[in-house]
């Protein structure tokens, strides 16, 4: 079934009329494509709704009705299809983790914007700016999984795509009356390379909540338990964690370890509901912590402290000088120009020659090109 819902807009809830209009966007050779998930509302985050613009007509498509996006994968990898996101980054990452599908030809409006200096680089501050056209803030935080979808929820998730090719052209023409389309095309190609994963060595959500790791071992363990309680019922709902318990109370329960529904009370954060409907829950689970055997107790684990390195830390003292004071001729923001991350990198690297920095891989191309010198004599000890 698929249904207008206004001018050149038509959302599309069965599988064939996907597959039978899908082609006919692909041959226009440019797609505006853009993504709706609610990890605001539930547990595990996924495609609620896939937006497709071309130069004439909007689709919005229900991933909950049209199942096979294998060939939508095609139009994506298809390299004479130009696909442009805005913000791609977390689009594509969903893409690929739910669906199996990647980008190949890319073109990044909100990359175009960092890179052309804009003050605000938004989606909605972009529109606003160069086209006029006033978002609706009423959706920014809505539920995309609900069904059905009113029309106005619809029309405002088109509008994400539906300017989005102009806007694209507006930022290709001022790439390049600034000399920047390469710089552009370069950070374009990296983002063919992005992945859903997390960090192999990425602590526990426990741990990594604010706060945590100030916590004693005791507390630590009461913590844990509160926390998995807390996974648990978010997963067995589908719901947002927070939206079962906010982070502020779990730790609190876990500095002050109530016993009793009494103490629980007395807790902030926690309403009256909660401790009608979850109260036993959660006592049992802060009894848990309480209850392990001291040598089972978790225990932040504290990296070893590096030795100070004096001549690194001035090199990349001298780096992110370099940088500071180029970043205003070239226009742009020092993080933008090149980030920390990268100027640490080229530090412990110490390169010598362009040949060596640009053996440097978290540095781009176009950044060696258009600050690479200034930052091998920045590189270079005093004197030297």
């Amino acid at each position: 079934m698929s249904d207008s819902i206004g001018d050149q807009v038509l959302f599309v809830q069965e599988q064939e009329t996907f597959d039978q209009l899908l082609p006919g966007l692909a041959a226009e050779g440019q797609l505006a494509v853009d993504t709706e998930a609610a990890s605001f509302h539930r547990y595990s985050d996924r495609v609620y709704l896939l937006q497709l613009s071309t130069r004439q007509c909007t689709l919005v498509v229900d991933p909950l009705a049209v199942t096979d996006f294998r060939p939508f994968g095609k139009v994506l990898a298809d390299p004479e299809v130009e696909i442009v996101f805005h913000d791609a980054d977390y689009d594509l990452r969903l893409l690929e983790r739910e669906f199996g599908i990647r980008a190949t030809r890319l073109f990044d409006t909100r990359v175009a914007a960092q890179l052309l200096d804009e003050p605000g680089i938004g989606l909605a501050a972009l529109l606003e700016k160069y086209l006029g056209v006033m978002l609706d803030k009423r959706f920014q935080r809505a539920d995309w999984s609900r069904r059905p979808l009113p029309d106005d929820m619809l029309r405002y998730a088109a509008t994400d795509t539906t300017h989005l090719l102009v806007l694209r052209d507006l930022m290709a023409e001022k790439l390049e009356a600034a000399g920047r389309t390469a710089w552009a095309a370069e950070e374009f190609a990296l983002l063919e390379d992005v992945r859903w994963g997390p960090l192999e060595d990425e602590e526990p959500a426990w741990l990594r909540l604010k706060g945590a790791k100030a916590l004693r071992p005791r507390e630590l363990a009461v913590l844990r338990e509160l926390h998995g309680w807390r996974d648990e019922q978010a997963k067995r709902l589908d719901r947002a964690p927070f939206r079962v318990l906010n982070n502020e109370p779990m730790l609190a329960m876990a500095r002050a370890m109530p016993a009793d529904l009494e103490a629980l009370r007395g807790i902030p954060g926690i309403g009256t509901e909660t401790i009608t409907r979850r109260g036993a829950q959660l006592l049992a689970a802060i009894e848990r912590g309480r209850a392990l055997p001291e040598g089972r107790l978790p225990r932040v684990e504290r990296p070893p402290r590096r030795a100070p390195d004096p001549v690194l830390e001035a090199r990349v003292e001298r780096l992110k000088t370099a940088r500071n004071q180029l970043a205003p001729k070239l226009g742009l923001q020092p993080g933008v120009l090149c980030p920390n991350g990268t100027l640490e990198a080229i530090a412990r690297a110490n390169p010598r020659t362009l040949e060596e920095l640009a053996a440097v891989p978290e540095l781009r191309n176009w950044q060696r090109r258009e600050i690479g010198r200034e930052l091998l004599a920045a590189v270079a000890e005093p004197g030297q």
